[in-house]
């Protein structure tokens, strides 16, 4: 304590404007305006994330602010995950591929089996005949199709190897 007051006057407004300060930092800490008070904390980081809704009886209250939560994730997941090099590389690696492909496969067998489930319950009996045709016999079909696609893989991979050696 190397200051020295000229009065005691100023020693006592010196200890007014600290206990004003020291009742201000109280009033943030014991959450009165918990919004405020987070704010401070945080050094205005949570401002964005939170709402103050008031409430029927006059009270506020504190929620989160959902809609600002997912857009800020979705802009991070778009900027970071969605750049255009790591879209490409994913493209071109095999798990890319597969889930490609399974996603395809999942997306035909959906199509197909909500156009048979809506032509079976439709009122003319051709339409329940494509239906029953489609329940039946389309997995017949895509089963020839994969073995065929299967073996043209197969060939064009020989004929590949072949053309290596």
């Amino acid at each position: 304590m190397g200051t020295k007051y000229s009065s005691l006057e100023e020693l006592r407004r010196k200890k007014e404007l600290l206990k004003k300060e020291v009742t201000e930092i109280e009033e943030l800490i014991t959450f009165d305006n918990t919004k405020e008070s987070l704010s401070a904390f945080t050094n205005g980081f949570t401002d964005k994330y939170l709402k103050e809704e008031i409430k029927p009886d006059g009270a506020t209250s504190i929620s989160l602010n959902t809609n600002e939560i997912v857009k800020e994730f979705s802009n991070s997941v778009k900027d970071t995950v969605l750049s255009r090099n790591a879209v490409y590389g994913f493209a071109k690696s095999d798990t890319g591929m597969n889930l490609v492909e399974n996603a395809l496969k999942i997306g035909a067998v959906t199509f197909v089996g909500n156009y048979a489930r809506k032509s079976l319950y439709n009122t003319s009996w051709k339409k329940k005949a494509i239906g029953l045709a489609l329940i039946y016999l389309a997995p017949i079909a895509l089963k020839y199709v994969r073995e065929k696609l299967e073996q043209y893989q197969r060939n064009r991979t020989t004929s590949s190897l072949e053309q290596l050696i």
